[in-house]
């Protein structure tokens, strides 16, 4: 996770403010575009926006505190990413800059949270503009990785020269979160010196934040593949208050979502369409990392059919800590009727879930890997053993099936010997209609189905793998009872 600049890949909810405390936020360059959108966000839920016009816009933002907030601009070259300032009651935060790299504009604010962060942005200046320039020509991930580090590492060193306050925690939190993603991340024992120096000065009114800075950087264990699933207290859009315990003995798919979340939006119509294929099998139990008003009051939210709760603490050190690998969302977790942990993934791919359901229902297989190719059927006699495959994805994915593709079972290879309803060492495409019903919203969804045929098992084995050619499909412990 970018903490500086976070990719704004994701649709904004604007909720209603109950407060009658407010500030104001203006912003203007010569080079913005009319009709350019500039939005308020806090607490990954949009409260704000203004259309611009000759350069300008101005926002008047509903706030009761000193709160970090971010600007997303949504127009002809701008770049999709975040500008981080800070808002309180009754003052007046002014955002200008002479292009539309609006990450790198000034921000002018009575605060002193404000003024830290300009100074830190200041130190980074050169190396996070670079980093932006890069990203809008789609330089190649490792030169803009290369970048990214020198951010952090200037990030790093400048901040014990700094008075604490939330701005300073706020972007040691940043880093501490990006070091959690990044395997053998270099400066780690640096960043907990800092974080054990920072902590002892820290006012107790951040304790909370403190708590979990320390816990990203000392991690408690996360729950695999394999494990036993763990419970916690989870409130529902009511308060009351609810337990897994109460769903366990069917299959479980846990749904760490965000408000702020797109791909968590375009998700559910699959899923809504595969509760209601598995709904004697399976339930979802959506947990929700947002603020609690702010989710108990979203129209999105109160839309949701299945179980819909929270733990309460935001995604941090919460629930997820315990199941996700980070804190990226959407994040899901399929945990099996006898409380195992059968797979995790992170993001949605159109067809992952229909290609769950084929998993949980067809031959015992394992298909995490790539979830939207699932096996169906299965006959294995004298001449060659028979599979029957389905791939789900839009009609526009592309999934190839290598003429080397093989299984491994009894220590051995067995080659593929030929192919029906699909073109080998080609792109495919799923072009059948998964259902009619308009109103289920599936008309992006489509499926594929074939059969290979391979070299007959010199002696039935009791499960066995595949692979798509070297480096392709993996589905694994595929049983033939």
């Amino acid at each position: 996770m970018k903490y500086i600049l976070i990719l704004f890949s994701f649709w904004a909810v604007t909720i209603q403010a109950q407060s009658i405390k407010s500030t104001t936020i203006k912003g203007y360059s010569p080079t913005l575009k009319d009709n350019t959108i500039a939005e308020c966000i806090i607490d990954r839920t949009r409260v704000a926006s203004d259309t611009v016009k000759a350069g300008h816009f101005s926002m008047t933002v509903p706030v009761e505190k000193l709160t970090e907030s971010m600007l997303f601009l949504k127009g002809e070259g701008c770049p999709r990413y975040l500008k981080k300032f800070y808002l309180a009651p009754d003052i007046e935060v002014n955002l200008t800059g002479t292009d539309c790299i609006y990450p790198t504009w000034k921000v002018e604010s009575p605060l002193p949270e404000q003024i830290t962060s300009n100074r830190i942005f200041e130190h980074i200046k050169d190396a996070l503009t670079e980093y932006i320039q890069l990203s809008l020509v789609n330089a190649p991930y490792e030169k803009q990785d290369s970048v990214y580090d020198i951010i952090i590492k200037q990030t790093i060193d400048f901040l014990p020269t700094l008075p604490i306050d939330l701005a300073v925690l706020d972007e040691l939190e940043g880093v501490a979160l990006y070091a959690t993603d990044v395997d053998e991340f270099p400066y780690i024992e640096q960043l907990k010196t800092i974080e054990k120096s920072i902590s002892i000065r820290t006012p107790k009114i951040y304790e909370e934040k403190l708590t979990y800075i320390h816990s990203l950087l000392y991690p408690s264990h996360i729950l695999q593949i394999g494990e036993e699933a763990v419970d916690t207290d989870f409130f529902d859009m009511k308060g009351c208050i609810h337990h897994l315990t109460e769903l366990y003995g069917r299959y479980l798919l846990l749904d760490f979502w965000s408000l702020g979340c797109g791909p968590c939006l375009t998700a559910e119509p699959e899923m809504r369409y595969v509760r209601e294929l598995m709904k004697d099998k399976m339930e979802i139990i959506g947990i929700n990392i947002d603020k609690l008003s702010s989710w108990q009051e979203s129209d999105w939210s109160k839309q949701i059919v299945w179980m819909n709760w929270s733990d309460g603490k935001k995604g941090k050190n919460g629930i997820n800590s315990v199941y996700c690998d980070n804190a990226s969302v959407p994040y899901y977790v399929l945990i099996s009727p006898n409380n195992r942990i059968i797979w995790k993934f992170e993001g949605y791919i159109p067809g992952m879930f229909l290609g769950m359901f084929e998993s949980i229902n067809g031959p015992k297989q394992d298909n995490s890997r790539n979830l939207s190719l699932a096996i169906r059927h299965i006959e294995t006699n004298t001449i060659g053993t028979t599979i029957n495959f389905r791939y789900y994805g839009t009609n526009k994915t592309k999934f190839l099936i290598a003429s080397n593709s093989y299984l491994i079972a009894n220590g051995r290879k067995y080659k593929l010997k030929s192919a029906e309803g699909v073109t080998l060492d080609r792109d495919n495409h799923p072009l059948q209609t998964i259902c009619e019903d308009k109103n289920l919203n599936l008309n992006s969804l489509f499926y594929s189905d074939f059969k290979l045929t391979f070299e007959p098992f010199e002696r039935i084995p009791t499960s066995f793998d595949f692979r798509g050619g070297d480096g392709n499909y993996y589905i694994q412990n595929i049983s033939i009872e």
